[in-house]
């Protein structure tokens, strides 16, 4: 009788971390895109970016983070049968996947705060669309479980991964035509 509230709370602390995920590298990417500006413009809008980094990261992201996986975890708990399944480790090996990449996440915002800027706006917005690529693959899990063939999963997803990788490549030949 519980377990539907608790899979109603998880979805929505899903939705909430994903759209942290997406808007923190958002803002990581205009973070280091200051760095073009001159030094004035530059530092005003670093510290903002830092400012608006934390929040985002301290208030949303994280707790949201916190929150989806103790309500996954308290659904295992109220349903263990579910571990007897295979689509179910397919799942949580793409969680636990979306956790290093939100711990990574963690990571840079520390770096930014240093100035240590390692990585390109444009490899930026493929590390974003990693995000993408764990969403697209945990709901099709969830969704599809037993009746998915993996091979096509799998090549799918490839697929998938290239088209982005296609797209974020195609967005910056037509931003620097427009610079």
């Amino acid at each position: 009788m519980l377990y539907p509230y608790i899979l109603a709370t998880h979805i929505v602390f899903v939705v909430s971390w994903m759209a942290g995920l997406f808007y923190i590298v958002r803002l990581f990417i205009y973070h280091t895109e200051a760095n073009l500006k001159p030094e004035a413009e530059r530092i005003i809008l670093q510290k903002q970016f830092e400012i608006m980094e934390g929040k985002l990261w301290n208030i949303i992201t994280t707790p949201a983070m916190l929150l989806t996986v103790g309500a996954g975890l308290w659904m295992l708990y109220l349903n263990p049968l579910l571990l007897k399944t295979d689509w179910m480790w397919v799942k949580l090996g793409f969680v636990a996947g979306l956790i290093v990449y939100h711990i990574i996440c963690g990571s840079i915002i520390t770096q930014l705060k240093r100035g240590k800027y390692w990585m390109t706006s444009t490899q930026l917005r493929l590390w974003n669309e990693l995000a993408t690529l764990f969403l697209v693959a945990i709901v099709f899990t969830v969704i599809l479980k037993s009746a998915i063939d993996w091979a096509y999963g799998l090549a799918g997803l490839v697929v998938f991964a290239l088209i982005i990788m296609l797209a974020v490549k195609a967005y910056k030949k037509s931003r620097l035509k427009r610079s």
